[in-house]
């Protein structure tokens, strides 16, 4: 009986130890999938960051012009740049390294910013008759498209569990619909009327844009500040929007060029996309947001407002000279 006893207690102190062991080694399981999760994300993040990071400045873009309007071409490449090879990222889930991105994501926000207001003029203005036309359909679509916020994933639990619409379904559908128009009008079915009015209601419109583009930068750096975490996001939204402006008038340029000759305005017009693209070609390391007469930290921002301030002039001397 005592030996029963003895086995008993011995078994049970065994099974004890058993399930102690088996709780201590699931636990060291745990910690090291923690771990091995733990350096994915140290890895994962930064070089996904690395691999798809790109600020895509470069001011001797175009369009594939095969007839119709090289601005309207140039319009369908950059929003196709965007969204198919350089990777749409302000929509970018947790889960993606892009998701992380900053500055980026700002800067082709800014950019179909530019572009959706481009579409606009050219249904309101450019692509009807003088008088009470009717709006070309496809320009109508493509503005209204390129209005949607480019933030929105594939998936939005705040509206529906079901899949719905995603910002680079709808930006694909705005290249579609311009890419018809542009195909009309090389046809002659479309219009695209090269008036010296319109031409100086757009410099208008894109004036106006800047104008409010420019309040944001003023209301930083009368605030300077060395930790503004918000200042980049100014800076490259307004970067993108600017380098939009850049190639879009630069190929309106090409578009109105008999108006442009005629008014002898080609000397400032040259000026003015200068001035874009050197706002543009703007690339600190870090953005600061400095005072405005700081040697050590500087302020980006003042800078960026200068070019687009100059740009926003010289719009508004060209449009005086287009009204007389």
């Amino acid at each position: 009986m005592i030996e029963d006893d003895y086995l008993y207690k011995k078994n049970g102190i065994a099974g004890i130890g058993s399930r102690l062991t088996g709780i201590f080694r699931s636990g060291k399981f745990w910690l090291r999938s923690l771990v091995v999760l733990v350096l994915i994300a140290i890895v994962y993040y930064p070089a996904g960051m690395a691999l798809v990071h790109k600020i895509d400045d470069n001011p001797n873009f175009s369009g594939d012009y095969q007839g119709g309007s090289h601005s309207v071409s140039t319009a369908i490449g950059l929003i196709n740049r965007e969204i198919n090879q350089n990777r749409w990222t302000a929509n970018d889930p947790f889960f993606l390294p892009g998701a992380a991105l900053d500055n980026m994501p700002n800067f082709q926000t800014g950019i179909v910013y530019a572009l959706s207001r481009f579409a606009i003029e050219l249904s309101d203005q450019i692509g009807r008759t003088r008088g009470s036309s009717q709006v070309d359909p496809d320009l109508d679509n493509a503005a209204g498209l390129l209005k949607f916020r480019g933030d929105k994933w594939v998936f939005d639990p705040s509206i529906s569990l079901l899949p719905g619409v995603s910002s680079e379904q709808q930006y694909r559908q705005a290249i579609a619909a311009l890419e018809r128009y542009n195909q009309r009008l090389a046809e002659g079915q479309a219009v695209f009327e090269r008036r010296t009015d319109n031409l100086q209601e757009t410099l208008n419109r894109f004036a106006n844009d800047l104008g409010s583009a420019s309040a944001l930068i003023d209301d930083k750096v009368d605030a300077p500040s060395l930790f503004d975490r918000t200042a980049d996001d100014v800076f490259y939204a307004t970067k993108g929007r600017l380098y939009a402006y850049s190639l879009i008038l630069r190929d309106l340029g090409t578009d109105f060029e008999q108006v442009i000759n005629e008014r002898q305005v080609a000397p400032a017009w040259a000026e003015m996309i200068g001035s874009l693209q050197a706002a543009s070609a703007l690339d600190p390391l870090v953005v600061v947001n400095g005072s405005a007469d700081g040697i050590i930290f500087p302020n980006h921002l003042a800078g960026l407002g200068f070019y687009l301030l100059r740009a926003r002039t010289q719009m508004r001397e060209i449009s005086s000279i287009l009204q007389r």
